[in-house]
Formats: structure tokens, C-alpha cells, sequence
């Protein structure tokens, strides 16, 4: 008996192995570090300790593609006050002027049409790097409603009033969020102003993942 459970035990971890060795880092073209001003210091509760050196390697099935680039994009706020909404899928990550969208205060959303069902590895997103600050209520839901009514699942939430995650400084490298291959076509993001102003901001959201097939 211990030696058919010793090589069933063998057995998973060389398949655990060989799954491991499949994938390959995350590849992704980061903006250049910038900061504007003389950093404020930020107290916020369940904030993310600060992060020493780069962002480590996050592992995906070769062929996961960015499936949110040139996607349209719609929001529960009006017109932007700054920018336009395909500022948002657009492939600039810089955070100079023209470069992020500026929408509404209180709670927004910003929502992507991926075209198709898809198995999403990771959702990245910007909100603003060019000054260190945190965004609130910050939550990422994937549906195939377009509505967002039945079959949601919650990929982040960092509220206060429920959320399991912590919050985070905005950072150059955005923020990777683990979506664990979960299939949907729809991707989308809340946000409730931040530290510096009551307004909503975002530079570039990256979808990444694989049609389903």
C-alpha cells in the first residue's frame, strides 16, 4: 500500500513538474518610472507592503496575448472630463499628459469587450503613475453579460466593506492581478476616487489570456 501511494504521490509532482516547465514569464513593455512632486505620505488601512525590486516573473501558457489591445471600452460615468476611453486599450502605458483618461468622482466603472469568451490568465492595470497615491474601492469582475447581472466573478476587491485584497500604491509596473485562467468575454473595473482627489483615472488596461476554445 505506502509504495502505490509513494508512486501516485511520484506521479503528481512530475506532472506538476511538467505543467511548471509549459509556461513561460508574462512579457509585457513597461513606461518609464515616473514621478511628479515631492511623494505624500499615504495612510491608508490594509495597504500592501511596498514591493523590493522588480515585480517577480508571473508564469502563463505560451501563446497568452494582451486580448484587450484596440478593444472598445465603455463606463458608467459620462463623457470623460480628460481624455477619451481608447486612451484605455490603446498600448500607452506613459503617464504624461494625453496619455490617461480621467473620468467622473464616486464609484465608476470602466468595462472591456473582449469580442469572445476567452481563458484570461491576468488583467494589468494603470490608474496613474506619474504621482505616488492609492485608488479606493479598486474591484475587477469577468462576465460573459455584458450587463453584469448573473455569472460574475470577482477577481479583485480591495473595498473596505468586503473585500479580501489589500490595497496598493500605484506603481510604473500597474498592478497584476491573478484571474487563474477563468473564462469570460467581458472584463470590468470599479474604482472610488484616491488619495489625491475624488476623481476616477486610468492609463492602460492589459487583458491577458487565450480565446476558449
Amino acid at each position: 500500500m505506502n509504495k502505490i501511494i509513494s508512486q501516485l504521490a511520484l506521479a503528481v509532482l512530475l506532472a506538476t513538474v511538467a505543467v511548471a516547465e509549459d509556461k513561460v514569464p508574462l512579457k509585457t513593455d513597461l513606461p518609464k518610472p515616473l514621478f511628479v512632486g515631492t511623494p505624500v505620505p499615504i495612510k491608508v488601512p490594509n495597504l500592501e507592503p511596498q514591493q523590493k525590486g522588480k515585480r517577480p516573473d508571473f508564469m502563463v501558457a505560451p501563446g497568452t496575448v494582451n486580448l484587450a489591445k484596440g478593444k472598445k471600452v465603455t463606463t458608467s460615468s459620462g463623457d470623460p472630463v480628460v481624455g477619451s476611453l481608447d486612451l484605455i486599450t490603446d498600448g500607452d502605458k506613459e503617464g504624461d499628459e494625453g496619455s490617461w483618461v480621467e473620468l467622473d468622482p464616486g464609484k465608476q466603472w470602466v468595462q472591456i469587450d473582449l469580442e469572445k469568451e476567452a481563458d484570461i490568465a491576468a488583467v494589468l492595470v494603470w490608474h496613474y503613475h506619474s504621482q505616488e497615491r492609492v485608488y479606493f474601492d479598486v474591484m475587477v469582475q469577468i462576465s460573459n453579460d455584458p450587463k453584469f447581472e448573473k455569472d460574475v466573478t470577482t477577481i479583485f476587491n480591495d473595498s473596505v466593506d468586503g473585500g479580501k485584497d489589500l490595497a496598493y500604491k500605484e506603481t510604473y509596473e500597474g498592478k497584476l492581478i491573478d484571474a487563474k485562467g477563468a473564462k469570460a468575454r467581458y472584463v470590468r473595473l470599479y474604482s472610488k476616487g484616491n488619495t489625491t482627489n475624488k476623481m476616477n483615472h486610468y492609463i492602460e488596461v492589459e487583458v491577458f489570456g487565450k480565446p476558449a476554445a
